[in-house]
């Protein structure tokens, strides 16, 4: 019983520190963003821009990759967020919130609502026009934003309600990475895609056989990670399917998986995703920008994140608890979970990122940001005002 009481102390302490670390993030990247708007707006603004615009490259036993700076951390950066994020999915899966679906099934029947009616609403707006393409845009959750304003109320807020709010995010996560698997696929290429698929089961095998050593996982998946690039897929995929053939075994600091997703937490936090934030948010701020915000497609974002993410979020859990399949978190009310709703609004990472993969056109990528921004920031606040308002200012809550 005492082995069993370490390891759940364990595991515990793992989420807190994924917490501490999401939270802190979420502040840093407000800071960021403000600061790259600023910049872009700026009369170093035109700078700016073209340096993260910088060609680059590297030749590496006869691998050749050139790319724009932003995309080689869109590319290459990012994948190592998703490996971040798979190795959350894993032990959640495994031993967390979504290892019984007594635990898991509430914050995945919201999941699926605070996806399907975000989708829904952009495409009734963009049905039958180019930006149809963007209706992932307002399906996404950035997990960092939201434990950060959650993280506002400290205790004041029970533990249950982060915990729903970071399982409800994580298959968020999961579910944007099947709609880019699925959806944003460009020149696809069989050959590629089956030579990154074989790499992969290599990898299971090396699993299966108990092979402990890291980089026996890390220099395969770099291989795979440019052979899924080639495919037309886009690589950072490859950051997920590498996470689930990194060995879990039981969660042990023993295992890589548990010591990697441990040396990632802070590396992803405080460097990775703030330099996708002011890679990706220079948007130049003008009248006209702001009259884009009538546009279908801003329209379609805007009732997404706002409307969609709260409605779909709420109405899916009311038919789960209501139908008694799922039940409400220990110390949670209705209302703080419609704010949690608001919250998950909150797109910017993912948002941003799925905007690149559906539009090409420059214009219509800086309207997409500049409402995904103007969204998040609406939804925000609403969650913020609703948990203020329903929130005790009295004991903490656990």
């Amino acid at each position: 019983m005492t082995n069993i009481g370490t390891q759940v102390q364990k595991f515990k302490q793992l989420f807190l520190d994924f917490l501490a670390n999401e939270q802190t993030s979420g502040i840093l990247l407000i800071i960021c963003t403000a600061v790259s708007v600023a910049l872009a707006n700026s009369p170093l603004g035109h700078t700016y821009q073209e340096f993260w615009h910088t060609t680059l490259g590297f030749d590496l036993a006869g691998i050749e990759v050139r790319q724009s700076l932003v995309h080689m951390i869109d590319d290459g950066l990012m994948t190592v967020f998703f490996l971040l994020i798979g190795l959350e999915i894993e032990r959640e899966v495994y031993v967390g919130e979504l290892s019984s679906l007594k635990h898991a099934s509430l914050p995945i029947f919201a999941a699926l609502g605070g996806m399907a009616v975000p989708a829904l609403m952009h495409y009734l707006f963009n049905a039958g026009i180019p930006t149809q393409a963007g209706f992932g845009i307002p399906t996404a959750t950035d997990i960092a934003f939201a434990l950060g304003i959650l993280g506002l109320f400290g205790n004041r807020v029970p533990l249950s309600l982060k915990v729903f709010l970071t399982a409800l995010a994580i298959i968020d996560d999961l579910g944007a990475i099947l709609l880019i698997a699925i959806f944003y696929v460009s020149d696809f290429s069989f050959w590629y895609l089956s030579l990154a698929l074989g790499i992969f089961a290599l990898l299971v095998v090396l699993n299966r056989m108990r092979v402990l050593w890291l980089p026996a996982y890390l220099l395969p998946g770099a291989v795979m990670w440019y052979f899924m690039l080639k495919s037309g897929i886009h690589p950072t995929i490859v950051g997920v399917l590498l996470a689930f053939a990194i060995p879990f075994g039981g969660g042990s600091e023993n295992f890589p998986s548990y010591r990697l997703q441990h040396a990632l937490h802070k590396p992803v936090a405080f460097l990775i995703m703030p330099i996708f934030a002011m890679a990706n948010t220079g948007i130049v701020v003008d009248r006209e920008a702001f009259t884009q915000l009538l546009s279908p497609n801003a329209l379609g974002i805007l009732s997404g994140l706002v409307l969609g993410k709260p409605l779909g979020i709420a109405l899916f859990s009311l038919l789960a608890v209501s139908l008694g399949l799922s039940q409400l978190p220990s110390m949670v009310n209705w209302k703080q979970l419609i704010a949690v709703g608001f919250l998950a609004g909150i797109g910017f990472t993912m948002s941003i990122f799925i905007t690149l993969l559906a539009y090409n056109d420059p214009g219509t990528v800086q309207v997409s940001k500049l409402s995904i921004l103007v969204a998040s920031l609406i939804a925000g606040s609403l969650g913020f005002l609703i948990l203020h308002r329903t929130t005790s200012s009295g004991p903490p809550s656990t």
